[in-house]
């Protein structure tokens, strides 16, 4: 779906930026579908950005990786930007500084394409949600004894908002457009332009 969204704007020869690069399948991915982009990965943890060297050598040539928050990501401009599953963990008053950092980096009318945990956060709505999220894990072979641990981190420890809020963030930051493409249990995913 990114892969998709991104390709509706971005020229044959464009640059992408990558903000929580983790272990660089995304990188992957759009490297392999697409040989004239590319990318700049910027993520925290030196480990994973040593996975994600790992993962995308094949494309090397094309790839480069910061270590650190988005003020570690070059200036740009670029051509459009992804953040996957990465968003919901930066806390919420971090969250509008990130997004304008990352908006300032894209080109007039750049895609950017983010998707992460977000879903109401008061109960009883919230625990409606986290509990849909554990039944589907389990379903889906998920250890059962784990998940209550699980839904307890991402409730207590995860600045999750509600989509709501993440929206008007996304606009307060100064992108337009911005469309819901994704929805699953408590995750939302939306693009937006710059």
């Amino acid at each position: 779906m990114t892969d998709l969204l991104l390709a509706e704007r971005m020229p044959e020869d464009g640059r992408v930026l990558v903000l929580g690069a983790g272990g660089g399948l995304e990188l992957e991915h759009l490297a392999a579908a697409h040989s004239g982009w590319e990318f700049d990965g910027v993520d925290p943890s030196a480990e994973m950005l040593g996975l994600a060297e790992a993962t995308t050598a094949p494309f090397a040539a094309r790839i480069r990786l910061h270590e650190g928050t988005i003020e570690s990501a070059p200036t740009g401009p670029f051509d459009a930007a992804v953040c996957l599953l990465t968003l919901h963990f930066i806390p919420a008053a971090e969250r509008l500084a990130t997004l304008v950092q990352l908006r300032r980096r894209l080109k007039p009318g750049g895609p950017f394409v983010a998707a992460h945990h977000s879903f109401p956060t008061q109960p009883p709505e919230r625990d409606a949600w986290l509990s849909r999220f554990a039944a589907y894990r389990v379903g889906s072979g998920f250890p059962a004894e784990g998940m209550a641990s699980a839904i307890d981190a991402i409730r207590d420890r995860l600045p999750v908002l509600s989509p709501e809020d993440d929206e008007a963030l996304m606009r307060e930051a100064g992108f337009a457009d911005v469309s819901l493409f994704y929805a699953a249990l408590t995750f939302r995913g939306w693009v937006a332009y710059a």
